[in-house]
């Protein structure tokens, strides 16, 4: 039970990898609470995590929306006591053309969510772990904050920004023995996946078998990672075993770009 008596945050937690973390996290023992946009499919995640014997706590927050975010963490602290692990996960896909076609509107949703929101949780647990003098945040980034990635402007840049946040948290926090890292997946099988891959079929004008293909071939696995992979990852950093790993952004990528 590598997280036993610690409480886990997990944004984005009612779906794909933020479910996967948050069920990983229970099984080791973890307490769960997770926010994001839909209740139902919070609820999903809490009624899982209790079913293997976890106190739960799950709301609906928009991770973009400071007075929220100060909310669901003070909330979550009184329900489960602390909060030892920060996952920032809730991300959004956002456009998929040429950056002189991409409306201010779109880059704006996109930063809101996956780079000012992850700024926004840090910024709300961070004094707590500080009291603490411990705690974890680990923040989903992606392969794509460290290369170019052509008609997907807004979410490379702030998945590149993630992992600035990440290494500059690391300085700020690591005197307070709080550990802060980024996981960076590649392309993850699941229904997200399919959609990115029609829309750039749809922008490029060629078939979703080829986008496909493209993906695969620029692993040097020559597959897609899993939802658990990435969860797997994210478990071993806020355990213990993750205690002197910290400023590091790690691929969970299948070898993708290399």
């Amino acid at each position: 039970m590598k997280l036993s008596g610690r409480v886990i945050l997990i944004t984005g937690g009612g779906r794909a990898i933020g479910k996967r973390i948050a069920l990983r996290a229970a099984q080791e023992g973890a307490d769960v609470a997770v926010i994001g946009p839909d209740q139902a499919e919070l609820e999903g995640t809490a009624e899982e995590t209790r079913k293997l014997g976890r106190r739960s706590f799950a709301k609906v927050a928009d991770v973009s929306s400071e007075r929220e975010v100060t909310a669901s963490v003070a909330r979550i602290r009184k329900s489960l006591g602390r909060i030892d692990v920060l996952v920032n996960n809730a991300g959004i896909v956002g456009p998929t053309k040429p950056v002189h076609e991409i409306d201010r509107s779109e880059w704006e949703a996109v930063m809101a969510v996956n780079l000012t929101g992850a700024f926004l949780c840090a910024k709300a647990v961070a004094p707590l772990m500080m009291e603490q003098r411990s705690g974890k945040i680990i923040n989903i980034s992606s392969i794509a904050g460290k290369q170019a990635y052509p008609l997907r402007a807004p979410y490379a840049v702030s998945k590149w920004g993630l992992i600035g946040l990440t290494l500059t948290l690391a300085k700020e926090l690591g005197p307070h023995n709080i550990q802060v890292n980024a996981v960076c997946p590649g392309p993850v099988e699941g229904e997200r996946m399919r959609t990115i891959i029609e829309k750039r079929a749809s922008e490029l004008k060629r078939s979703v078998e080829e986008v496909q293909r493209a993906y695969l071939s620029a692993t040097v696995l020559g597959r897609m990672v899993r939802e658990d992979d990435v969860a797997s990852v994210a478990v071993f950093l806020a355990s213990a075993e993750g205690d002197n790993i910290t400023g590091q952004a790690i691929d969970v990528a299948a070898g993708y770009g290399l």
